[in-house]
């Protein structure tokens, strides 16, 4: 495949996607009498990646270019609105799970709003922007110190309740993820103030923090592996599998503390965001304990004057006003550091450039370039990545 392919196929899928964005009804719910909706959504994301000053010096090129379809996403919902509300939805490019709930109103139980209260499989709600939804994602790919630290979905329960001046949410997970991995527990919480909270007008300031007490497992054989963790990243490309910075596997894991500060600013079409996320693995046995951390920030200027939409503690995509759609320019600058003690995991620090393209509400085409900067153990690695995907999601 020539290098020029990926970049034509995009734009052949960011026209077909486009006139049926224009054209199309989207049936995809069904309202009955009662007032409960049955629905159906779907996401579907084709990338490219392509790669430059990728190799270290004396040796060859370390990455490869790609292109090919990153996530086909279906899901089922039923609600009724104020009461309850059911989801289960799979990603098939991955072959994972994710969100699979039920979720009930208390004032339609009570009589009184104390919130909603949640069973199932869902975020855990440590990192502002893992919890994002994945449609929703400003540039490609997640944040560096997001990607490392964000522990992702786990089965359990929890509630949130939002008023006009804050939001609070506290969970606890008892059951491995739905792929039957991470064993153990997790309490976690997060409590954000919002101060100002208006169409175009957002102030939110949160901290949020977890414990997660991982289990041993036991193989088919009858085999104990003690409890374990790897934190790692790859440098904001999601078409590769190697990590620039990664501390290896971390055994004899007795605990997991994660913490977390977040500020979101929305002011008309501009807005900035950013966090800070720190991980301390406690273990036994003799082994050292393991402090990482990270930060990112980024502003963002939505050149057509549309706002970056905030409900329920979150961000949105944006919903273009014109047929043209809606056009947003964006700044980011991550930062990981694995470094701790004996353990050398390295630091990295990224730049993006990214431009995203809202059709409508259901197409969005996202363009990024980043540079990276990497030193594990004093191999130094600083790749040029041009990242380029149509995303089609009802």
């Amino acid at each position: 495949m020539s290098k020029t392919s990926p970049i034509a196929t995009i734009a052949f899928l960011a026209y077909i996607f486009a006139a049926e964005a224009r054209s199309a009804d989207w049936p995809t719910h069904y309202v009955f009498a009662d007032g409960t909706d049955l629905g159906l959504t779907a996401a579907y994301r084709y990338d490219s990646n392509a790669f430059s000053a990728d190799a270290p010096p004396g040796g060859a090129h370390r990455f490869e270019d790609a292109a090919t379809s990153r996530r086909k996403e279906l899901g089922i919902t039923h609600r009724k609105k104020g009461v309850y509300d059911f989801i289960i939805a799979r990603e098939f490019q991955g072959k994972t799970w994710l969100d699979v709930y039920l979720r009930l109103q208390s004032k339609a139980l009570l009589g009184k709003d104390f919130g909603a209260f949640r069973i199932g499989y869902s975020k855990t709600p440590v990192g502002f922007e893992g919890v994002t939804g994945t449609r929703a994602d400003s540039f490609l790919e997640l944040s560096l110190p997001v990607q490392a630290l964000y522990e992702g979905r786990r089965t359990g329960i929890d509630w949130a309740l939002e008023r006009p001046a804050y939001v609070a949410n506290i969970g606890y997970y008892f059951g491995q993820d739905l792929q039957g991995d991470n064993d153990g527990t997790t309490l976690a919480a997060r409590l954000a103030w919002t101060p100002i909270k208006t169409d175009g007008h957002v102030l939110h300031l949160g901290v949020s923090a977890s414990r997660e007490n991982p289990d041993s497992t036991v193989n088919g054989l009858g085999k104990t592996s003690q409890p374990s963790a790897r934190v790692r990243s790859t440098p904001e490309a999601g078409l590769m599998t190697v990590r620039l910075v990664d501390t290896g596997a971390l055994t004899n894991v007795d605990h997991i503390d994660r913490h977390g500060l977040e500020g979101v600013w929305i002011a008309g079409p501009w807005s900035l965001q950013g966090e800070y996320l720190d991980e301390r693995i406690s273990r036994f046995g003799g082994k050292p304990d393991v402090d990482t951390h990270g930060f990112y920030g980024f502003g963002s200027w939505v050149v057509t004057g549309e706002s970056r939409p905030y409900a329920n503690g979150n961000v949105g995509n944006l919903k273009p006003r014109s047929k043209a759609g809606a056009v947003e320019l964006l700044l980011r600058y991550s930062e990981l550091d694995l470094d701790s003690g004996t353990i050398h995991g390295g630091k990295e620090h990224d730049w993006t450039i990214g431009a995203n393209w809202y059709l409508t509400e259901h197409f969005k085409f996202q363009g990024n370039y980043v540079r990276a900067w990497a030193d594990r153990s004093g191999l130094q690695l600083s790749p040029k990545i041009f990242e380029l995907r149509a995303q089609l999601m009802f």
